[in-house]
């Protein structure tokens, strides 16, 4: 029994570990800027941009769980972080297509407005490159 725990340990680490711990770093300070950005918006400000406080929050949340799934480990964890990180993709492509073609919509910007500008086009960029360690990691993990 503490062999299987012990080795179960060793997997998480190893999603975590290298490039995967930088990847951590990144998403934490993700979701603190998004989090307290929208928490400061939806509760000073809701009515200005309600569509785009809420989904700068739903980025958040997601941030939030990428990095408990990467920090978890595990075959299961990497598989739910694999997918958050292409609906994160697919939110960010989706919602910086939306503030480019119809600005009108989001009087104030989200944290994916046009594909994140805004944060140094990390928003864009971080799925992209999690993504790939994921599949990586896939090897690791097993």
């Amino acid at each position: 029994m503490a062999d299987v725990q012990e080795e179960t340990g060793r997997r998480r680490k190893r999603l975590i570990g290298g490039p995967g711990m930088l990847l951590v770093w990144f998403y934490g300070v993700m979701v603190v800027g998004a989090v307290s950005r929208s928490a400061y918006q939806i509760a000073t400000e809701f009515d200005r941009a309600p569509l785009a406080y809420a989904l700068s929050g739903v980025a958040g949340l997601v941030y939030g769980f990428i990095t408990y799934s990467l920090v978890r480990g595990g075959e299961r964890a990497r598989k739910a972080a694999l997918a958050c990180c292409a609906a994160e993709l697919a939110g960010v492509l989706t919602v910086g297509t939306w503030t480019i073609v119809e600005p009108s919509a989001f009087p104030d910007a989200t944290v994916w407005s046009q594909y994140g500008m805004g944060y140094l086009f990390i928003p864009v960029l971080l799925p992209l490159t999690a993504m790939r360690w994921l599949r990586g990691a896939r090897s690791v993990t097993r």
